[in-house]
């Protein structure tokens, strides 16, 4: 019995090619088992290690079974079959898909770890925004090119592709031009977003004003700048915006800032009383950094004073929120203090003598 079943096994070619698909599935799961047990006792040691087999899981293990699947078709399948040639292409285009998918997570986890380490070292300076934003824009630039490379991979490796492509060569002065005006826009911004990351013009997470909004850049893409209105309204340009526009920046160098305060006020109002009262009201916050303020008059026309209180800030959000405690507590002090001294409009009536 046993040498009967041995040569109907040695005899069905179809039987012998499910069973080596069979132990290609068990090895593969074997060999991705395997590497994970091994990682795991690794990344007790080294977080890092368990964050990488978490960003390659997906894409090594597609990989690991086909490529297992591919050698045991090549290997047991029946020889002569007319329909082998279509599934082994589709081998080679799914190993080559996967292949790039495992190379750009491998890339993105490499500058994602770099970003991290980064703002781990230097949060806030402007430099460390600029290395980041830079090594979004290298990583989003490198998963592009890995990708449009994998797609024309796997298109020449049709022959009908390739001799297509012989003529598109042959003919590349019409079809560069063609594309050029088709694609201008398109490849405008592809070289603005690169301009953008490498002449340090804006960064992530630098405060601007645009269009009349107040933001924070929160994405820097290859064609496109999204800006974090206060808000939490987004605003998305072009990247060709911000080359061709000015931007006020308020942390070009640094987020340090100064805040200001106009108020019109009455002649009556007591100038050094109210200075000595912004010293302090503003000395008695964290919000003030301690670098500058003053209090002075730049205005007096029109039947009014205009007062000026002017004091620095460690970043726009404490400026911001020192300018309306300030005029809130000034205008409260006022009220309270030296009612004369808010604005009031006068009208003077001449008295006229009567006709004689």
């Amino acid at each position: 019995m046993r040498v009967l079943i041995q040569a109907r096994l040695a005899g069905d070619p179809w039987l012998n090619w499910a069973i080596a698909v069979a132990l290609a599935l068990v090895l593969g799961a074997l060999v991705v088992i395997t590497a994970r047990a091994v990682v795991a006792r690794l990344a007790r040691r080294r977080s890092w290690i368990g964050e990488f087999e978490g960003r390659l899981r997906a894409p090594g293990s597609v990989l690991t079974v086909l490529i297992a699947l591919w050698i045991a078709c090549a290997t047991a399948l029946p020889a002569g079959q007319s329909w082998w040639p279509v599934v082994e292409r589709v081998f080679l285009i799914a190993t080559i898909l996967s292949g790039a998918w495992a190379l750009a997570a491998l890339v993105s986890y490499g500058t994602g770890r770099l970003i991290l380490r980064d703002r781990a070292r230097d949060d806030r300076s402007p430099e460390g925004r600029r290395r980041r934003t830079q090594l979004t824009i290298l990583n989003r630039l490198a998963v592009v090119v890995i990708s449009v490379i994998a797609v024309g991979t796997v298109l020449f490796s049709f022959p009908e592709v390739r001799s297509i492509g012989t003529s598109v060569l042959a003919s590349a002065g019409i079809v560069s031009v063609i594309a050029g005006l088709a694609a201008q826009s398109t490849l405008g911004n592809l070289i603005a977003g690169l301009q953008i990351a490498f002449t340090d013009s804006i960064r992530v997470g630098d405060v601007v004003v645009i269009e009349g909004e107040w933001g924070r850049i929160g994405e820097i893409n290859l064609s496109y700048v999204v800006v974090y209105v206060w808000d939490e309204r987004r605003l998305i340009l072009p990247c060709t915006y911000f080359t061709t526009n000015p931007v006020e920046s308020w942390t070009r160098r640094s987020d340090k800032i100064l805040g200001t305060v106009f108020m019109d006020l009455d002649w009556r109002v007591p100038i050094e009383e109210l200075r000595a009262e912004f010293m302090t009201i503003i000395d008695s916050t964290e919000l003030w950094d301690r670098r500058a303020a003053n209090m002075l008059v730049t205005g007096a026309e029109g039947g009014r004073v205009t007062v000026r209180f002017m004091f620095s800030a460690a970043d726009s959000d404490d400026q911001w929120t020192l300018r309306c405690m300030v005029r809130e507590r000034v205008i409260g002090w006022l009220q309270r203090e030296h009612p004369e001294s808010l604005p009031v409009t006068r009208i003077a009536i001449e008295a006229h003598a009567p006709a004689a």
